[in-house]
Parts: structure tokens; C-alpha cells; sequence
């Protein structure tokens, strides 16, 4: 590192420089002040003239309240309205679910109806078979015999003659228990439409019903409005 010089600051070099910077503020600030007095904004003058409208101040108050009151009542009604709309939209969805969970329960009876008997048919299909092989190797072991009159007829015409009013009897009794099966379903059935054509009609006339109130309502509506108000003119009879 070489030698430095230390150089003493010039005093009055600074104080001029000092001066010279406050001066050329207090005069920006002059001109500021001076250019605020030039353009300052005279005063304002009106003509005179009447404000207001042909109402009172009381009037006016009168009318502001009402409108209050009128706008509360509106509110409300409106607010009313909004709910009762909503309770029926609501009704309304219930019902429908319900409605369709009621008919996919009905289709799920009648779908389980029909599935149990078509298992009762193969219970039978198939008893019906092994009983008919048991009763064919049964028959297999007897002599079978042409004539229809036998004179003295042995344990093993017997046993045949038994075999097949067994066989006749399950026959007979298969046959008897599918048709009770089948006309058991047929009144289900003819019962389940019965109800349906109910519920339509019991839904019909509240239907019917509800437009005669509304009708009605209508009318005396209709009527009260063209009712004449000087019913005690002379010569007026009731």
C-alpha cells in the first residue's frame, strides 16, 4: 500500500454550498405560497330558489314509513311463499320415493312369488322322477300279465295293483298341488290389480276433488267481486 494524503475540508466552501441549497428552497416555497394566493377560488353565488316538493315534512314521514312497512310485509310474504314451495317440493320428492320404492318392492314379491314356484315345479319335476324310477324298478321285478281277469290273483299281482295307485295317487296329487299353485298366483295376481285400480281411482277422485275446491273458490271469488255494494237501495229484495 503507498502513502496517502489527507486532504482538510474547506470550511467555507461548505457553509456556501449550505447557503446556496436553503436559499434556493425558501424560494421554491415562496413561489409555491405566491402561486396558491393567484389561484385561489373566488367566492360562489346562487340564485336563490326554492327546494323541495308541495308535500309537508309530515307527509313525506308518513309516506316513507308506510313503504317501510309495505316492503317488511312483502318480505315476509315473499319469505312465506319461498317456504311453503319448498315443503311441497319436498312432499313432493317423498311421495315419489316412495311411490317407487313401493313398486320395486311389488316387483320384488312377484319376482320371488315366481321364483319359489318355479322351485316348487322342480321339487316336483324331480320327485315326480325318482318315484317314477323307484316304481319302474319295482314294476321291472313283477310278471306282467296279458289277461284282465285273473282267477286267483297272487302277491305279486297285488303288489303291481298297489304300485299303480300309488303312482296314480302321486300323479293325482302332483297334479292338484300345481293347479292350486297356479290359481293361488291367479288370485294373487287378480288381488294385486284390484289394489292398483283402487289406489287410481281413490287418487282420481282426490284429484276431482281438489278442482272442485278450487273451482268453487273461484267462483265465490268471481262472485264477490261483481256482488253489487248498495244492497239496501230501495226496491232491493235480498
Amino acid at each position: 500500500v503507498g502513502p496517502c494524503v489527507l486532504v482538510t475540508p474547506n470550511e467555507t466552501r461548505r457553509k456556501q454550498l449550505q447557503q446556496s441549497k436553503l436559499s434556493f428552497a425558501k424560494k421554491e416555497l415562496d413561489d409555491l405560497e405566491r402561486w396558491k394566493k393567484e389561484h385561489r377560488p373566488g367566492p360562489i353565488t346562487l340564485v336563490p330558489q326554492r327546494l323541495g316538493g308541495n308535500e309537508s315534512e309530515a307527509q313525506v314521514r308518513q309516506n316513507q314509513q308506510m313503504i317501510l312497512m309495505q316492503s317488511k310485509y312483502q318480505k315476509k310474504h315473499k319469505r312465506e311463499e319461498y317456504v311453503k314451495a319448498r315443503k311441497a317440493a319436498e312432499e313432493a320428492e317423498i311421495l315419489k320415493k316412495k311411490a317407487i320404492q313401493r313398486e320395486k318392492a311389488e316387483r320384488l314379491e312377484v319376482k320371488k312369488r315366481q321364483e319359489e314356484m318355479q322351485r316348487r315345479e322342480m321339487f316336483l319335476e324331480d320327485q315326480k322322477y325318482k318315484t317314477n324310477e323307484l316304481l319302474n324298478r319295482l314294476d321291472m321285478g313283477l310278471p306282467k300279465s296279458d289277461s284282465c281277469q285273473i282267477a286267483n290273483p297272487g302277491p305279486e299281482s297285488t303288489a303291481w295293483k298297489r304300485s299303480h295307485a300309488y303312482k296314480q295317487a302321486l300323479w293325482e296329487d302332483e297334479n292338484r298341488r300345481l293347479e292350486e299353485m297356479k290359481e293361488e298366483q291367479q288370485r294373487k295376481a287378480e288381488l294385486m290389480e284390484f289394489k292398483q285400480k283402487q289406489e287410481e281411482e281413490a287418487r282420481t277422485r282426490a284429484h276431482q276433488k281438489e278442482q272442485r275446491r278450487v273451482n268453487n273458490a273461484f267462483l265465490d271469488r268471481l262472485q264477490n267481486k261483481t256482488q253489487p255494494n248498495d244492497i239496501y237501495q230501495p226496491g232491493y229484495t235480498g
